[in-house]
């Protein structure tokens, strides 16, 4: 299948445009609702047709997130994303509770014996949908470039399926299927999963992979890292700036939410745990939430800081919910009633502040001036679709002898972009909203 991107060769536009989704099981439903109203502000502004894929040039996702991640890039038979964002709450509602079956026999007693001799959930109805839906379709046939990361136990280190380096590594140009299964095979949840690639010399590679969150549950840093590798790799279809110009990095990274509140552990109780403990305690699996969510706040910390280092913080959007409590903060508790109120959480989210993790309290505060996530999202959206329309006139085959001498400079907030042709071209601006770039034809 050939790879086709609306999204022109950024050479010399404004941004590099990055969406990262965490990982978190049912808890997808919050980034879905998410992505749904972004999504239909860029719908807004450029058409009913307009979808995630057509502005990003990168989306990662991990676990839940790497599922999305492949239903907004995988084609169709029109060579358009399979999925539209407004698709995705309806796809989790109707299957969660087939992947995650409540068991109601024994209740937390069966959970806790059935952890002991195996994952609780078998995975066939994920394997199932997943490979009905997605079929042949591979990692390099994606309509954007994806970064979805998994963990290989037998090398006991993380495999960063990325867009990027299947180009140059055919042995990663796995089928999305396999890489879905994988990134979403939760310890004590779902089975690993085990598949095979051949390069272009038929030498087969193995992979034995479970779920990307045990290294990174928040993908953003795994997916501005690619784009750095690219700068020093000199790619042409990345911008030609400095590796880490964070100022050129337009970031939305987008949490499952986390039961920061409720308080659940304290030292003195695991100071009496033993191994089951650690991996069952009362219905969770408290080591896992504990690693999964410490490598999720690290990166947002780190990417924080760095950008309000350099002074482009409002180009760095996370979206995080901590106030989560009891079974809502669960991964697998697929009733209608918990699905409902995942989407309700992540409707209210959109109406809270932008806010940022203080790594002393551990609590997500709000940022001064910063608006509500909702605003910074119609933001965005404009940032988004201005990008894209420059790469479009650009690239536009209609003028064949536009001349374009595209030069980006960013003064006090604000660009400008002038692009010079023959006089029989009329004059035209093109108005947009912080930080507003004109496009002239002189």
């Amino acid at each position: 299948m050939e790879r086709n991107c609306d999204i022109k060769p950024p050479n010399y536009e404004k941004y590099v445009t990055v969406l990262s989704i965490d990982g978190g099981g049912i808890r997808g439903l919050i980034p879905a609702t998410i992505l749904d109203f972004l999504e239909s502000q860029l719908q807004e502004l450029d058409g009913e047709e307009a979808r995630l894929a057509d502005y990003f040039d990168v989306i990662a996702g991990t676990s839940t997130g790497g599922l999305v991640t492949a239903m907004l890039t995988a084609p169709d038979e029109n060579n358009r994303p399979l999925y539209a964002a407004k698709d995705i709450k309806p796809f989790y509602l109707e299957n969660c509770p087939k992947i995650f079956p409540q068991m109601n026999v024994f209740g937390e007693i069966g959970r806790f014996f059935k952890a002991l001799i195996g994952p609780l959930y078998d995975g066939r109805h994920l394997h199932s949908v997943l490979e009905d839906k997605l079929k042949n379709i591979r990692l390099t046939d994606t309509l954007t470039n994806v970064v979805i990361p998994a963990f290989d136990i037998t090398s006991l280190q993380p495999v960063i399926f990325s867009s990027y380096e299947a180009k140059r590594s055919p042995w990663l140009d796995a089928k999305l299927f396999d890489i879905c299964i994988s990134t979403s095979a939760a310890p004590t949840f779902l089975p690993g999963h085990h598949f095979t690639t051949k390069d272009e010399n038929g030498s087969i590679r193995e992979y034995n992979l479970i779920d990307g969150g045990v290294a990174a549950n928040n993908p953003a840093l795994v997916a501005i890292t690619q784009v750095t590798k690219q700068m020093f790799d000199h790619k042409a279809d990345l911008f030609q700036t400095k590796p880490a110009d964070y100022p050129r990095l337009l970031t939305i990274s987008i949490g499952t939410g986390v039961a920061r509140i409720d308080k659940k552990y304290n030292s003195k109780l695991a100071a009496k745990w033993g191994i089951l403990n650690w991996l069952f305690y009362g219905g969770t699996t408290p080591l896992i939430e504990i690693f999964t969510q410490a490598s999720a706040d690290m990166v947002d910390f780190h990417n924080s800081l760095i950008f309000q280092a350099l002074y482009c913080e409002e180009n760095y959007l996370r979206i995080q919910d901590d106030t989560l409590s009891g079974i809502e903060s669960s991964v697998d508790v697929a009733t209608k009633e918990n699905l409902d109120r995942l989407v309700k959480i992540g409707e209210r989210l959109l109406k809270n502040p932008v806010s940022r993790v203080n790594l002393e309290s551990g609590l997500t505060e709000p940022v001064q001036n910063g608006g509500t996530n909702e605003n910074a999202l119609k933001r965005f959206a404009k940032l988004l679709s201005t990008e894209r329309r420059l790469r479009q006139i650009k690239n536009d085959s209609r003028f064949p002898q536009l001349k374009i001498a595209a030069n980006v400079r960013s003064l006090k907030g604000q660009s400008i972009m002038t692009c010079r042709k023959k006089p029989s071209y009329p004059m035209c601006s093109m108005k947009v909203v912080s930080p507003p770039i004109n496009v002239f034809f002189k």
